[in-house]
């Protein structure tokens, strides 16, 4: 008998930090097929006779076998499918199967591969395809197709160039999104799959090889701007290529210098000396001096003086240009869609753009001056789609924008967030059902030939935290907190905001993990003071300490696993629910201990369980879970025929919690006494579906801004560790959580702050699927250097490149590290400020007002939430006062070379001086509840 085969949707999950490990299974993808090694099935059987009828992905996986993973073996292709295919160049046959990237040249009337040596080598006188595919979490891959033109390659290849991206687009199944790369105005998705840089060289492709070694004998002068990828490009070595704005190398035989204008960021001279790090390495072999400059400089410094005496002396350079008028023209440019008929461009009405006007057979142009879209309908052929391409390159050549806008070209069903974000109504994308009818087929066509055939095991959560540390709960209640007994802090109100603070150790470090939790029926007073609260606690604690934002049903795993058992009533304890209640107009929402109730039982492992009282009603049922009901004395446990077999002994164990030494009746759903019926008020329709969880979202960065007062965001794509720039303020988004990571330098005052930031955020609408809202959403905040396990698991992280006491800006460490000196140690005045001046200890106690001497008017930094003075926590016989230590320097002081743009980062709104605590509003310590 063969092993055992399991039939699922979508393929295996991936594992945190990039590291997936995939089963024993691959992905059927509309024409493509992985074998796996199973023994070969009886020889008068087809092994693609359920091909026709499959979902368009699927994955066959192994069960059994231990826990040894097998390699997935060569792409096989179906008989008659992928041998042949009408209108695609048979180079591009079979391509897209592995995550990375593949190249391809035009030279002639063919397309000719790259090695993989080559990769990131671009002449200027060709044209590139480039394919980049990636793995999503799903198991699904994602394709992008850019084909780049050279500023001399031929006009000939440039429409050569186009016509076989769309066939590249077409081999793939039509999935992929196209983007039109020129030369020198690239976009940033490009130019990240080419870390550090790309450095076109002069010439054709076909003459590459004559010009290998030449690049270090002579002296080239380089530009390079940008903060998150570097855009470099080669000017004429002359005192007048100079500028303010930029840093500009010139690299000679034997030496290369750096000189940075006065004007460009400490982000792009960070990254121009990962340039100069890439020139060192791959044309001097890795031993070359060298030397950087500042403007202004002269010749006083030795690397200033050989600088300028390459130009023949020093000579003022001229005062920048301003060139934002381009800039305004593109923000200001209204939108225009056309409609292609017959390559002529039909102008469609603008006021008010909408989804319905899109067909499926026809294509549009969508000029947003920055960008330039054309989406394709999902019925055109792919000669169609070409003419398509032919009249954007036609548009955008007319209109004279060829070196400022990008274009973008995409297929039904597969449009960018950014384009989605022009239409007033865009659907969101429904998530597709496991077809059952189509599962059975494919499960008896498989036992036929001779394989038993299992559904796939559940998954069970990763462990994300040490599950070895301590808890405590405070009650928030108008203003003040009250720290809850061992026996409470499992039991919250759905009426009520707690801060929750979880302390363990990890690499031989004391973290501290807190929560703002808000109940659905809680005050906005208590939910604003929650946030403010757990943010000066925070800063009050020893070691790293990590914030965040947490809404009642949408609790992420990570907040489950710090309570082993969790119990969430209906009702209040606080007294602002209490004085809220009798304006509402129920008040039996409340649980009562002799009354009836009804509780949805869940669980993610064996010791981490909670029960969650739902409303009294048959409506509240799901086939998908299992229940506990109260009527008095009497109890029953529901189990729905859907739920998991893993689930069926938590209402057991959530029975010795809520109803210790009580007996229920074990219920299976279809046998219920009328007894139970009448508790929840007579029988009515429930969600009898199956309760498939979805996919974890693939994980986003972006770089947070404010312009003129707006909050702008910008996405930083393949982004790596080295992305988190101290000066910058990040967001790492990843669906139903967001980590706002703060540099040390960045201007953020407090983690209060960071979480506004991350509202922000939420409401811009930035995100993939658009526009959400706080309470869906759970929001962190990271400091820079306090990084938790949870956090670096989305990074190939090197705990080598925390900074510990290691301090300066981006380009300051840069360079120590790459000159090989010893980077500085002075303690900076640190953005988000804590505390540092305490009893040591094994573990801190948050710290209240009362616990700290206030410091002298003069030295005081206004740094603290509106609600920072009100802090109030149990006084331990152990806890003695504390006096913080109030740095009176200012943020520029701390670090010379710090950038001006870091401290204007963030309007004044957003900084301390905006939250000073009110010493009027500080309350008494609250007794310990017993």
């Amino acid at each position: 008998m063969a092993p055992p085969l399991s039939l699922s949707m979508f393929a295996s999950v991936g594992g945190g930090g990039g590291a997936r490990r995939r089963r024993k299974g691959v992905i059927v993808n509309a024409l493509q097929l992985h074998q796996t090694l199973l023994p070969p099935p009886p020889a008068a059987c087809s092994p693609f006779p359920f091909f026709s009828f499959l979902p368009c992905t699927c994955s066959l996986h192994f069960i059994g076998g231990g826990r040894d993973e097998l390699p997935l073996p060569p792409l096989a292709v179906l008989p008659g499918a992928m041998s042949t295919m009408k209108g695609v160049d048979d180079a591009f046959l079979g391509v897209g199967d592995k995550p990375g990237l593949e190249i391809w040249c035009i030279m002639g009337a063919s397309v000719v591969p790259i090695a993989k040596s080559l990769h990131g080598k671009f002449y200027t006188g060709n044209c590139y395809i480039i394919l980049s595919t990636d793995e999503l979490k799903s198991g699904i891959r994602r394709h992008n197709v850019h084909y780049w033109v050279g500023e001399e390659a031929k006009e000939e290849h440039c429409v050569m160039a186009s016509d076989k991206a769309v066939e590249l687009d077409a081999a793939l199944g039509s999935q992929a999104v196209q983007y039109r790369e020129m030369q020198g105005e690239e976009s940033d998705k490009f130019l990240s799959y080419f870390r550090p840089c790309i450095i076109p060289v002069q010439g054709s492709f076909s003459s590459h090889w004559r010009r290998s070694g030449e690049e270090s004998d002579q002296t080239t002068m380089f530009r390079c701007e940008g903060e998150h990828v570097a855009r470099v490009r080669e000017v004429p070595f002359s005192r007048t290529s100079l500028d303010h704005k930029a840093a500009f190398i010139v690299d000679t035989p034997l030496k290369i210098f750096l000189f940075s204008g006065c004007n460009s960021s400490t982000q792009t001279r960070a990254k121009a000396l990962d340039v100069i790090k890439h020139l060192r390495e791959n044309r001097h072999c890795g031993r070359c001096e060298i030397g950087t400059i500042e403007d202004g400089e002269l010749v006083g410094d030795s690397d200033a003086g050989e600088f300028w005496n390459l130009f023949g002396g020093y000579a003022p350079i001229p005062r920048d240009v301003p060139d934002t008028a381009n800039g305004e023209l593109m923000t200001t440019t209204s939108k225009k869609l056309f409609w292609i008929n017959k390559r002529k461009l039909v102008p469609m009405d603008t006021h008010l753009l909408d989804r319905e006007m899109l067909n499926s057979d026809r294509s549009y142009i969508l000029d947003c001056g920055s960008e330039i879209y054309l989406w394709i309908g999902m019925t055109t052929l792919v000669s169609e789609k070409k003419t398509s391409v032919i009249v954007l390159e036609d548009y955008v050549r007319s209109q004279g924008i060829s070196s400022i806008g990008h274009t973008v070209i995409m297929t039904e069903g597969h449009e960018v967030p950014n384009f989605k974000q022009q239409f007033q109504h865009w659907p969101k994308n429904i998530v597709q059902k496991l077809y059952d009818a189509g599962r059975e087929k494919v499960a008896a066509i498989f036992k036929h030939q001779g394989y038993d055939v299992a559904e796939i095991l559940e998954d069970k959560p990763q462990q994300s935290i040490s599950s070895n540390g301590t808890l405590k709960v405070w009650l928030v209640d108008r203003g003040s907190v009250t720290l809850l007994c061992a026996e409470e802090q499992e039991q919250l109100y759905n009426g009520d905001c707690y801060i929750v603070q979880y302390s363990y150790v990890e690499d031989g470090k004391d973290y501290s993990l807190f929560f703002a939790w808000s109940g659905q029926n809680s005050v906005q007073e208590d939910r604003g003071a929650a946030v403010s609260l757990m943010s000066s606690m925070a800063d009050s604690v020893k070691g790293p300490a990590v914030v965040g934002q947490v809404s009642e049903a949408k609790e992420p795993e990570l907040f489950f696993l710090v309570f082993k058992s969790l119990i969430i009533f209906k009702g209040g304890r606080s007294a602002a629910y209490k004085n809220s209640v009798p304006q509402k107009s129920d008040r039996t929402e409340w649980y009562q201990k002799d009354g009836a109730a009804l509780f949805r039982v869940q669980g993610l492992r064996h010791d981490c369980t909670q029960a969650v009282q739902v409303d009294l009603v048959a409506s509240s049922l799901n086939s998908s879970h299992c229940y506990i009901l109260q009527d008095g004395a009497s109890f029953f446990t529901w189990t729905g025929s859907l739920s998991s077999p893993s689930e069926h002994d938590i209402p057991d164990r959530m029975m010795n919690k809520l109803f210790p030494l009580k007996q229920s009746l074990l219920l299976r759903e279809g046998s219920e006494p009328e007894h139970f019926w009448k508790t929840l008020g007579g029988r009515s329709e429930y969600s009898k579906e199956k309760f498939v969880k979805g996919w974890p979202a693939d994980p986003h960065m972006y770089t947070c801004t404010f312009q003129q007062c707006l909050f702008k965001a910008k996405e930083v794509f393949s982004f790596s560790q080295d992305d988190l720039a101290t000066e910058e303020t990040l967001i790492l988004d990843c669906g139903e959580e967001i980590y706002v990571w703060v540099g040390l330098h960045s201007g953020v005052a407090s983690k209060e702050h960071a979480l506004d930031i991350g509202k922000m955020f939420l409401q811009a609408g930035i995100a993939q699927d658009g526009r959400r809202s706080i309470v869906d959403t759970t929001v962190y905040a990271v400091t820079e250097g306090e990084e938790p396990a949870f956090f670096t698991s989305f990074f190939d992280w090197d705990s080598s490149k925390q900074i510990g006491a290691v301090l300066g800006n981006s380009f300051e460490r840069k360079l120590a590290m790459l000159k090989g000196i010893s980077p500085k140690l002075e303690a900076p005045d640190r953005i988000v400020r804590r505390s540092p001046s305490r009893r040591p200890g094994p573990s801190s106690e948050p710290t209240t007002p009362e616990q700290q001497q206030p410091p002298p008017p003069a030295a005081r930094r206004t740094s603290g939430s509106a609600s920072a003075g009100r802090v109030a926590n149990e006084r331990s016989p152990s806890a003695s006062p504390l006096t913080p230590s109030w740095s009176p320097k200012s943020r520029a002081s701390s670090s010379p070379s710090s950038p001006l743009v870091a401290r204007r980062l963030f309007p004044s709104t957003l900084h301390g001086a905006a939250h000073a605590p009110s010493a009027a509003t500080a309350t008494g310590i609250p007794a310990r509840r017993r």
